[in-house]
């Protein structure tokens, strides 16, 4: 069964002021259906036809490079959407605010570690916050399309946060001000779903 686009959640105008319209229908539209189109295309007739999208990745032959950024790109974009929310921003409570206290010392701290990670990804990437195979939690950057499900990338594990830092994902609000895209992402933080996925990684 090949790949799909997954549906926004919400409105394309939903989370403005912090992202535009414009760049959320060009950005899920295009970008993220050309990623799922020449997913499907790289593995239509090999293995990996059949296989979730974790399963493709964990496992993944770093030199196929077309599976290496396309299904990167797929996922990035589909777990992105889904960590931001209308009425998001705020704390992380819970299981999860204890975690990132206990990781990094408080949620402040780990807001300023997140923010270097994406503000200081040298050109396209994306900044995760990870739960890692002891089930602690760790912040890293990776480049392009990558993320620490594929072997021997960033802090390794499994992404329950992630931030688009390609300059398609903020460039016609924020130009080269990608320090102020990074702080409005904040208020769009959807911390009931990034709460969920930490609680299913364990």
């Amino acid at each position: 069964m090949a790949f799909e686009l997954p549906t926004l959640p919400y409105a394309f105008d939903a989370l403005e002021p912090h992202i535009d319209a414009k760049t959320m229908e060009i950005h899920h539209g295009k970008h993220h259906q050309g990623y799922t189109n020449n997913l499907n295309a790289a593995i239509e007739g090999t293995d990996l036809e059949g296989k979730t999208i974790e399963n493709i990745l964990t496992n993944l032959d770093m030199d196929n490079k077309a599976v290496r950024n396309n299904g990167g790109g797929f996922y990035n974009h589909s777990l992105f959407w889904s960590v931001m929310s209308p009425n998001g921003g705020g704390n992380p409570s819970g299981d999860l605010a204890t975690a990132i206290d206990s990781a990094f010392g408080s949620f402040e701290a780990f807001k300023n570690k997140f923010s270097d990670a994406a503000k200081g990804q040298f050109g396209s990437g994306w900044a995760w916050l990870c739960v890692k195979s002891d089930g602690t939690l760790d912040v890293c950057g990776t480049p392009n399309q990558d993320n620490s499900l594929m072997p021997g990338v960033g802090c390794g594990g499994t992404p329950i946060l992630g931030l688009d830092v390609w300059e398609h994902a903020y460039y016609l609000n924020y130009q080269n001000r990608r320090p102020d895209y990074v702080e409005a992402f904040f208020n769009v933080i959807n911390w009931e779903e990034v709460s969920s996925r930490f609680a299913k990684s364990k």
